[in-house]
């Protein structure tokens, strides 16, 4: 119980501080006087550290103990949102999110290796689902908890109120947390590096295409470069005898579906929130609060589909269910694209809401059940790193491609030239989703653990793994 509080709470910060940022940097830029490209960096060096991090920080708990790395992981993470609260310029702003990404890289993998371990199987799946619907729900929750707090407070609350949850959660992570590791893991330096500088070369390429262009040498060379390390990460990954990764995960055909899946449901839902919410403000005159407020048929969805889609996967799996969650997403980004123009009602709005937030109530929890349940314990904790990896990767590929098709087909210069740009940009975040329920079905009905598959019968609910897996998890 305990262990789930401190993971679900972190969980919530640490997500929540991807997009909870958007709708303050009206009030940043008229505080700070900054450009519209500190603006930018304001958002990209939290999701540049935050992706790049994120695997060394999974390894670097297995091997010294995950509570401890997550402890760490928590005094840096809120000692820079405290930082943040008190930037007096966008330099010191933009080092204090780079260092809050950092933080929340460590933290945000071992909260579910951490979860995993601690709760007996039987309630392993109520669990995970709880942590899976905290992620989902402050992702979406962003733009409303950001709205609010610059509307009736200031920006720097947005900051300042990670500090108190921060210090909670510490004290109770010391109090409460067992100390967990991987017993015959060692340090892979190189993978680690490796790793890191691939990922940073890719993100960076994708953060930077708002500014300079895709076809920008910046952007080719940094995204080129990054993929080069990545392929050179992999051939290490192969030959090494201590892997950060070992790449026979890939070989199991339903881990690379999670984190394909993963990847495209995040680019999709993080492209569309970054251009619904200005279209919101920009375009319909509503505050951030009040764009908040009409996001809720979308952003609330996941806390009334939760349950429902505990008893989904009980009863057919989680595969099915996570492929579901992906095409309501789909039909629920279609709609809108379909209806979307200068002067739409917001009533003509809410059903495609409605239908991507029950998308996002289907996909979060089993998705992260599944990621968990696919793997041998010994290999969750790295599995995790690179499922989070694999969504934050996702959610700036989706930010660059959405936005660079909204630049070239539409603008800022009027109403519909801003409809221009979002239309078909939300038709291709439509098939985005839709992608991603392609790839997750690809992932075998049958359940493979380190490349071995286990044949299921034929009926809709799928056997249990055996062994030392938790034996009512589903894939």
């Amino acid at each position: 119980m305990w262990t789930l509080v401190v993971s679900g709470l972190t969980v919530f910060m640490a997500a929540l501080d991807n997009l909870v940022v958007i709708t303050a940097l009206p009030a940043i830029q008229k505080d700070l006087g900054t450009s519209l490209q500190d603006l930018e960096w304001t958002v990209n060096g939290y999701t540049l550290t935050f992706s790049v991090f994120l695997m060394a920080g999974a390894a670097a708990g297995d091997r010294f103990g995950r509570r401890r790395v997550f402890l760490a992981g928590l005094v840096v993470f809120t000692g820079a949102s405290a930082a943040a609260a008190l930037s007096g310029s966008a330099d010191a702003l933009i080092a204090a999110r780079a260092v809050q990404g950092l933080g929340a890289a460590v933290v945000m993998p071992l909260t579910l290796t951490l979860l995993t371990v601690a709760v007996p199987e039987r309630r392993r799946g109520l669990a995970l689902g709880v942590w899976g619907a905290l992620s989902g729900l402050a992702v979406a929750l962003g733009p409303l908890i950001g709205g609010a707090v610059v509307e009736k407070i200031s920006w720097e609350w947005i900051f300042w109120v990670n500090v108190p949850i921060g210090v909670l959660v510490l004290v109770l992570g010391l109090w409460k947390l067992a100390e967990s590791t991987r017993p015959d893991t060692s340090l892979d330096p190189v993978g680690t590096v490796l790793v890191s500088l691939g990922v940073f070369g890719v993100v960076y390429a994708l953060v930077s295409t708002t500014e300079h262009g895709w076809s920008s040498g910046r952007v080719i060379g940094f995204l080129a470069g990054g993929l080069v390390v990545l392929a050179l990460f992999v051939g290490w990954e192969l030959r090494t005898a201590e892997p950060m990764l070992p790449m026979r995960l890939f070989r199991n055909r339903a881990f690379s579906a999670v984190n394909a899946a993963s990847l495209l449901m995040f680019a999709a839902m993080f492209g569309l929130v970054f251009l619904l919410t200005q279209f919101m403000q920009n375009i319909q005159g509503f505050s951030p609060l009040e764009a908040g407020v009409k996001m809720l048929p979308w952003t609330a969805m996941p806390v009334v589909v939760a349950p429902l889609a505990a008893l989904l996967t009980a009863r057919l799996g989680n595969r099915l269910v996570v492929a579901a969650g992906l095409l309501f997403e789909a039909v629920g980004l279609g709609w809108l694209a379909s209806v979307v123009s200068a002067d739409t009602a917001y009533a003509d709005q809410v059903p495609g809401l409605v239908l991507g937030g029950i998308g996002l109530g289907l996909f979060f929890s089993p998705v992260a059940e599944m990621a968990m349940s696919i793997v041998a314990p010994r290999d969750q904790g790295i599995a995790s790193g690179a499922n989070n990896t694999f969504r934050e990767l996702g959610g700036a590929l989706g930010v660059a491609v959405l936005t660079s098709v909204f630049t070239t087909l539409g603008g800022y210069g009027s109403p519909q030239e801003f409809v221009d740009g979002l239309r078909p940009a939300a038709w291709i975040g439509a098939g985005i989703a839709a992608l991603g329920c392609l790839a997750i079905l690809t992932a075998p009905r049958g359940r493979t653990v380190s490349g071995e598959t286990q044949v299921v019968s034929s009926g809709a609910a799928e056997d249990s793994y055996t062994g030392n897996l938790p034996s009512r998890s589903r894939n």
